[in-house]
């Protein structure tokens, strides 16, 4: 069942969800090589709960971190350890928060050091990607538009777009009606609302869509090896149309790149 919030929960989750984003900021400078993911777990727990709010994913279905890192070939859900980053790297890094009883849950792909210009694109359409699907997430509109506009823009980039991995509804639980797939049809799926919120997030990948789960119980990998990428924010309708609560604006500032978005 989809639970469609009020203006003044949206209001909170925005609040969660730039908890998410400053700490993104607090991580972009320090990603780089040479850079210890464990050592930037603790950083961001530690930077999380001075902000007052509690890490989402430490304990939540036995998660053992505050973040998830995951490097090249991994899609998502990699565990940090003490594989420093190398150079050419490219690292998408997924972060919860707590606050006010809502989540926040929102994800970036950085480059470590000089990156192959393919695997550039490929962050360069991930990111595209997201947008595409925040664009058609107007009232009235359905959730198979939104997929669409996803997986058109991958694919017409030569991308895989991974099937077994959706974006979720977002609230009090982490993971709420409905799944958001990164692929599907124009005119298909649920009607979107006033008061829903999504967290959008396409998992493309360089090579094959197709992905295996590693015996760690989360680590989940290309099955070709070749690299993926990951972007993720937190979408609500409001007045009928996408307002985006999370914000990479504090990514940008610490890397030092001028976006509009």
């Amino acid at each position: 069942m989809i639970k469609y919030k009020s203006p003044e929960e949206i209001e909170l989750m925005r609040e969660a969800a730039l908890v998410v984003s400053r700490t993104l900021g607090i991580l972009a400078k320090e990603v780089k090589i040479g850079a210890i993911p464990n050592k930037l777990d603790k950083l961001a727990e530690e930077y999380i709960r001075d902000q007052g709010a509690i890490p989402g994913f430490l304990g939540l279905y036995d998660c053992p971190s505050t973040l998830l890192i995951s490097v090249n070939q991994t899609v998502v859900h990699g565990l940090p350890n003490e594989r420093p980053f190398e150079d050419g790297d490219v690292v998408s890094i997924d972060c919860g928060s707590i606050l006010n009883g809502y989540y926040g849950d929102h994800a970036y792909t950085f480059e470590v050091g000089n990156v192959d210009p393919e695997i550039k694109k490929l962050l360069k359409v991930t990111k595209e990607c997201l947008y595409k699907g925040i664009e058609q997430m107007h009232a009235g509109n359905r959730l198979g538009d939104l997929s669409f506009a996803i997986q058109n823009h991958a694919e017409k980039n030569g991308f895989g777009v991974v099937r077994e991995l959706v974006g979720h509804g977002l609230g009090k639980s982490l993971h709420e009606d409905p799944q958001v797939p990164n692929f599907g049809r124009k005119g298909k799926g649920k009607v979107l609302k006033e008061g829903l919120v999504l967290a959008i997030e396409p998992m493309i990948t360089q090579g094959t869509y197709r992905v295996r789960q590693l015996d760690d119980g989360w680590t989940i990998n290309t099955v070709d090896n070749k690299a993926a990428a990951h972007f993720e924010h937190d979408v609500a309708i409001v007045k009928g149309k996408p307002e985006i609560l999370s914000t990479f604006d504090y990514v940008y500032e610490a890397l030092g790149i001028k976006e509009e978005k």
